[in-house]
């Protein structure tokens, strides 16, 4: 099973204040992919004496653990997500900033192939699609 956050920030020894403990529960609540910005916002709801800075500086820090991952869709936001994730691929919603995850394993077996067909062993990848919806939603 998935340790939380705050049990990965824990095991790394990382030295974990109220705040931080609620960012980190902020962050194992997101279903989406929040940028910073967010994070404070839904982190000052549950204690208002956490500061923007804070919050950046706990980013960073969970960043820089390897306990978050850093996400720039062209939108000019960074946003995170938690890195040990099992492996996906968005989609993004120009329009909307939208983040839609999916798996698919047609496009996994195409990407082992052409790095084969180009000599090499995938040892990994990262894929982002841009689009705008074909219908609008109601």
């Amino acid at each position: 099973m998935t340790k939380t956050i705050l049990q990965r920030c824990e095991a790394s020894g990382l030295r974990m204040t109220d705040q931080r403990r609620t960012i980190a529960g902020v962050l194992e609540d997101a279903d989406d992919h929040p940028d910073v910005e967010e994070l404070y916002k839904r982190a000052a709801e549950q204690d208002d004496n956490i500061s923007l800075a804070t919050v950046y500086r706990t980013v960073k820090l969970l960043e820089e653990s390897g306990i978050l991952e850093k996400h720039e869709f062209g939108d000019g936001r960074a946003r995170y997500e938690t890195a040990d994730r099992e492996h996906h691929d968005h989609l993004i919603d120009v329009n909307s900033g939208e983040v839609i995850e999916f798996v698919d394993p047609e496009i996994e077996v195409l990407q082992e192939k052409i790095a084969a067909k180009l000599g090499y062993r995938l040892m990994g990848h990262r894929l982002e699609l841009y689009g705008v919806p074909l219908k609008t939603k109601s």
